[in-house]
Formats: C-alpha cells, structure tokens, sequence
C-alpha cells in the first residue's frame, strides 16, 4: 500500500476510518486474524500470502484474554501490545489491532473487507462465523495453505522437552 503510513496498533475506529477511505479510492482491503504469540516462518509465510490477495492487509490479534479462552491458562507467551509492536514491523502488514471477543465477527463488521483469509488448518470454512458475516456484505473468505511443521503450540512443546 503505497503512500500510506504503517499503522501499527491501533483502534478498530482508526483501521475502519482508513479501510472506508481505501475502499473509496478502489482499494482492496484483506484481513486476516489469530493469536500470532511467537512469530514464525509459518506466519510469515501465511501473512505475505493473505497480504497478495489484495492492496493492504490488516491483522485482527486476539486480546491477551481471549488467547487465555483459546489456548489456556499459559498462554499468551507475549502480551498483545508486543504481538502487535512486531506483526506492524512486517513489511506485508499495514496495521494491526486487538478485538476482544471469541471471534473477529465484530471487527470485521467495522471494516466489511473485500476478502478476509484463513489458515489452511480450517476445513470446513462456511462453518467459521466470519463467512456468513462476510457475505452479508458481498466479502470473500479466502483459505491460505498451512505452513507445515510451523505452529505456536509445537515450537512451546519443543522448548518444553529440551
């Protein structure tokens, strides 16, 4: 996205603001969403994909609560202001925000992307809540191939058995 600033962590209202003003001018907005506690080579390569889909790309994180609903009481590794810090340092990310809830459902209802991508580990995606909310306004569910050997949970396991 050439001529706009990076983001970096901000509020649903500014992303909204900024997505309304690119879509205007014929932009093609593309979300993606997810926990990102340690960054990886799979996420990397997941986000560069989601990122190729469209014009800009902006990450909805789950806050530091809803990861500890999702992945137990360990977790998060890095609180939500430092997932954020180094997801907005990615060159294919163009901002970065936190939604609270158990899915992105609302924060896509604030931004209505053209298309919204999904990891490959998703195999029935017309069940996810984001589908039916995307097509309520014309948008794409978009499913991006999984990075094998690369998750979050594994690289804490290994850690865990060294």
């Amino acid at each position: 996205m050439s001529g706009t600033p990076k983001l970096g962590l901000k509020s649903w209202e500014e992303i909204a603001a900024l997505a309304q003003k690119l879509q205007n001018s014929g932009k093609i907005i593309v979300t993606t969403n997810g926990c990102f506690d340690l960054l990886h080579r799979g996420h990397v390569e997941y986000l560069e994909q989601a990122r190729k889909l469209g014009d800009c790309l902006f990450v909805g994180i789950n806050s530091d609560n809803s990861v500890k609903k999702l992945k137990g009481p360990g977790r998060p590794l890095n609180e939500a202001s430092s997932r954020g810090a180094v997801l907005s340092a990615l060159r294919c990310v163009d901002g970065v925000t936190v939604f609270d809830q158990d899915t992105p459902v609302e924060w896509l209802k604030s931004l209505k992307p053209q298309i919204h991508a999904k990891g490959g580990d998703y195999k029935e995606p017309q069940k996810l809540p984001e589908f039916a909310a995307l097509k309520a306004w014309g948008g794409k569910l978009e499913i991006i191939p999984f990075v094998e050997g690369f998750s979050t949970t594994s690289i804490v396991s290994k850690m865990k058995s060294r």
